[in-house]
């Protein structure tokens, strides 16, 4: 059985960013072809990481927990009971989301979440978190002005709007449930899941449109 040792893994860590050069891509390649160099994973291993985030995990998986939601009410009462165990119908439980908490928006309400202490998020579900979301500006600008952090994301809300802000940790972390658009009605699940965002899923978008389907 394999063992983890902490202190031979944060020397490697040291040692692989020792040679990496300041540009974020090339930084990535330089990493990559260290790693393959060294061992410690293949590129064809590489390759399927990417794709499976990119392409299966990302925002993808959460969307369609969205479209379940709109289209299900028992599924979505379900998901604002205990979204953990809801998403187990999808197989997508795991350590990101094992305690998982949905809110939802409503015409008077809108939830923004942001992890004020690092980056906590559920990438189960919204694939890799965006580098805004771990920068110490939104972290710190979400909780003490998010009308304002919203407008910068194009999101203006009328003063009736009440903002509810929810703060991530690593034992329990939110999905934001966005309104469904007007005009999709009789739509299927996987039409709906294409037009909601990763960052409606978060809070920094509101208004989905339909005619990104």
């Amino acid at each position: 059985m394999a063992t983890f040792d902490a202190d031979e893994a944060a020397r490697l860590h040291r040692d692989l960013h020792s040679h990496l050069p300041s540009d974020p891509a090339l930084r990535v390649k330089t990493l990559e072809s260290l790693m393959v160099e060294r061992g410690f994973a293949s590129e064809a291993t590489l390759d399927a990481w990417v794709e499976a985030y990119s392409d299966h995990i990302g925002p993808k998986r959460g969307a369609r927990v969205i479209a379940r939601a709109w289209t299900d009410p028992a599924f979505k009462a379900r998901l604002l009971e205990d979204a953990a165990v809801a998403i187990k119908d999808f197989g997508f439980e795991g350590s990101a989301t094992a305690h998982l908490k949905a809110v939802e928006n409503t015409d008077t309400r809108h939830n923004m979440v942001v992890c004020t202490l690092c980056s906590c998020y559920p990438f189960a579900l919204l694939g890799m978190s965006p580098a805004w979301y771990k920068s110490f500006e939104y972290r710190a600008r979400a909780v003490r002005e998010p009308r304002k952090v919203l407008a910068e994301f194009g999101v203006s809300l009328p003063d009736g709007v009440d903002i509810r802000v929810w703060d991530s940790t690593a034992e329990l972390r939110y999905l934001v449930i966005p309104q469904r658009p007007d005009g999709t009605k009789g739509w299927d699940e996987n039409r709906l899941a294409a037009i909601v965002t990763r960052n409606s899923m978060i809070g920094t978008d509101r208004d989905l449109d339909p005619g990104k389907a």
